[in-house]
């Protein structure tokens, strides 16, 4: 029986889930954890793990403990810390270690993108008196509610820890989202930049579809790298198919 751990509750951890748990896959166990941060995640087929592991070592002990043959680091692309966590795990128990990444956004004909490295420089690229679209997460609010010139419209799935910055204004709402209702949250709360991070993927395409109709300019965080060494693919598939060999 061929025993894999998939990390992350993401659209493409949910697909390999779902490839390896299919009627032709009798001698495959999956396993799929979730970080346990969103209420009500959509949960992936076959077993399902929820909660963190205790860091790179508490990680490696879990392998070792439940005979993990394959690891798949399916985690958000922004999920540095457990990307981390998962290279040294697979270092230190020499279970073979594959991301699964969906490709970043590419920029079209019309938009006007300014990428930058990390949270805090988008907060700094933000012009004075900004009204902007926050879709960074709600863990990111700190870094620009600092921008006390600034107004947000601050979209999560859950709501953020109090106080809310008075500045901020929280709205709570899951994907997917169409380009009609971003157009619409645009003119309604007079919306004039676009802050985002390069996540990728359909679900939050719209957003960007919106920014580039309005005209409102789009800052960009560019996705961290993967750990040194890391094999990737974008393809659930691809993916499976190493997973089962």
């Amino acid at each position: 029986m061929r025993r894999v751990l998939i990390l992350g509750g993401t659209a493409e951890a949910r697909a390999l889930a779902a490839r390896l748990t299919g009627p032709r896959q009798d001698g495959v166990h999956v396993v799929s954890s979730l970080a346990g941060r969103v209420s009500d995640p959509r949960l992936p087929a076959g077993e399902v793990h929820i909660g963190g592991f205790g860091g790179a070592e508490g990680l490696a002990a879990w392998l070792r403990e439940h005979r993990i043959d394959r690891l798949v680091d399916a985690t958000h692309p922004f999920a540095e810390r457990m990307s981390a966590s998962a290279a040294h795990a697979s270092r230190l128990t020499g279970v073979p270690l594959l991301a699964l990444r969906r490709p970043g956004w590419d920029e079209e004909d019309g938009d006007d993108w300014r990428r930058v490295p990390s949270l805090p420089d988008a907060a700094a690229a933000l012009p004075a008196g900004a009204r902007a679209f926050l879709t960074t997460g709600r863990r990111s609010l700190p870094v620009f509610a600092a921008r006390t010139d600034a107004w947000f419209l601050a979209r999560s799935v859950d709501p953020p820890e109090p106080p809310v910055p008075s500045n901020v204004h929280v709205l709570l709402a899951r994907g997917p989202y169409t380009v009609d209702g971003e157009r619409a949250l645009i003119r309604e709360h007079r919306l004039d930049v676009l802050v985002t991070k390069d996540s990728g993927g359909a679900m939050t395409r719209a957003k960007l579809t919106a920014a580039r109709e309005a005209g409102l300019p789009v800052v960009m965080v560019d996705r961290p790298a993967l750990p040194a060494g890391v094999r990737s693919t974008a393809d659930a598939a691809a993916a499976a198919a190493w997973a089962q060999g």
